[in-house]
C-alpha cells in the first residue's frame, strides 16, 4: 500500500477513502481530502504531495445544475509514484515543482460528485509507466494516522441543513484536533470496533478503517506501507446501530440490502467519513423538511 504521512493527513480536517460511487475509489485506491477552506469564496487546494508536475488535463464533467461544466486532472511525479489529483482548476503547469502545502489551484464543484458532497481534492497513486488518465488503476491507499471509532446510538439534533442533507450534533468528537475519529461499526463475532467509511447504502459499497492496534503496518512509515490487502480471506459481517449492514472482505465492504430511516422515514443514506475536528452524523436526504434544532432518531432496517 501507499501511504501519506501523518503530518500531511493532519493538515486536512476531514478525509474519506470509500465515500464515492466512482471506480477510482474501489478497494480503497483513492482518498478525498477536504481542506479547511472548502467553503471560502476562493477555496484554494493545498497540495498533499511534493514533486514535479508532469501533466494537467481538462475534461468535461457530468452536467449537474449545481456543478461547473469541466473538471481537471493534475499529475505530479513524487519520485516514487505518480500522484493523480482531481477537482482542482490548476494554476500549476507541467515542469513546475510543488511542495506539500503549495496551492495547486482552486477547488471546483464538479458533476463527478453528488450535491451533498463538499469540495475536496481527490488523490490516488500510480506506478511509473502506467496510464495516469484512466480512472482505475491506482494503488491501495493506507491512512497512517490514529483513527478512533465513536459509539453512536443513532440519535441527535440537527445543527446544519442543506437542500440534500442534514448534519446532527452527535456523535461528538472525543478529542478535536488531537486525532481522527469516525462512526463506530462492529465487525465479526469478536465485536471488533472499526470506523465505517462510505455512502450507506446509496453507493455500492464502503470500507472499514481500523485502529492502530489492529493495523499490520507502522503508522509512522509514511511511504510504501506493509498492510493487509483491501480484499482477501472470507467475508465477515459488519453491523451499525445493532443491525447488519454489509460484508467486509479485508477492509472493503459490500452493503447488504438495507434501508436507513430518520424518525421512521426512509432516507437516501448516511455519508460516512473521518474527521479531525468537530463531528456529527451526516444524513443524505434530498427534499427533506428538517430544521435546525429538530430531534432525529436514525435506524437501520
Amino acid at each position: 500500500m501507499v501511504g501519506l504521512t501523518t503530518d500531511v493527513l493532519s493538515s486536512y480536517p476531514r478525509f474519506s477513502v470509500y465515500n464515492s460511487p466512482y471506480v477510482a475509489h474501489d478497494d480503497g485506491c483513492a482518498i478525498d481530502l477536504y481542506p479547511d477552506n472548502e467553503e471560502s469564496r476562493t477555496p484554494l487546494a493545498p497540495s498533499p504531495v511534493a514533486g514535479k508536475v508532469v501533466k494537467t488535463r481538462t475534461v468535461t464533467a457530468p452536467a449537474k445544475p449545481y456543478a461547473v461544466a469541466h473538471d481537471h486532472l493534475i499529475v505530479v511525479d513524487t519520485g516514487d509514484y505518480l500522484a493523480r489529483m482531481l477537482h482542482v482548476a490548476p494554476t500549476v503547469e507541467p515542469g513546475e515543482t510543488v511542495e506539500v502545502g503549495d496551492s495547486l489551484g482552486e477547488l471546483v464543484r464538479s458533476g463527478f460528485f453528488a450535491p451533498w458532497v463538499a469540495n475536496h481534492i481527490h488523490l490516488g497513486f500510480r506506478e511509473h509507466g502506467t496510464n495516469p488518465v484512466r480512472a482505475s488503476g491506482s494503488l491501495p491507499l493506507d491512512v497512517p494516522v490514529e483513527i478512533e471509532p465513536i459509539a453512536w446510538d443513532g440519535s441527535g439534533r440537527v445543527v446544519e441543513t442543506g437542500e440534500t442533507f442534514v448534519v446532527l450534533d452527535s456523535p461528538t468528537h472525543p478529542a478535536p484536533g488531537e486525532r481522527f475519529a469516525g462512526i463506530e461499526a462492529v465487525v465479526g463475532a469478536d465485536g471488533e470496533a472499526v470506523v465505517l467509511d462510505g455512502g450507506l447504502p446509496h453507493y455500492e459499497g464502503g470500507g472499514v478503517l481500523r485502529t492502530l492496534e489492529r493495523r499490520t503496518a507502522s503508522p509512522r512509515d509514511g511511504g510504501a506501507l506493509r498492510a493487509s490487502d483491501s480484499r482477501g480471506g472470507e467475508p465477515t459481517s459488519v453491523s451499525l446501530l445493532g443491525a447488519g449492514v454489509g460484508q467486509v472482505n479485508g477492509r472493503t465492504v459490500t452493503w447488504d440490502d438495507v434501508d436507513i430511516r430518520a424518525n421512521g422515514e426512509p432516507i437516501t443514506g448516511l455519508s460516512l467519513f473521518v474527521s479531525l475536528e468537530q463531528f456529527g452524523a451526516k444524513l443524505v436526504y434530498p427534499g427533506h423538511d428538517f430544521s435546525v434544532g429538530d430531534s432525529i432518531s436514525v435506524s437501520v432496517r
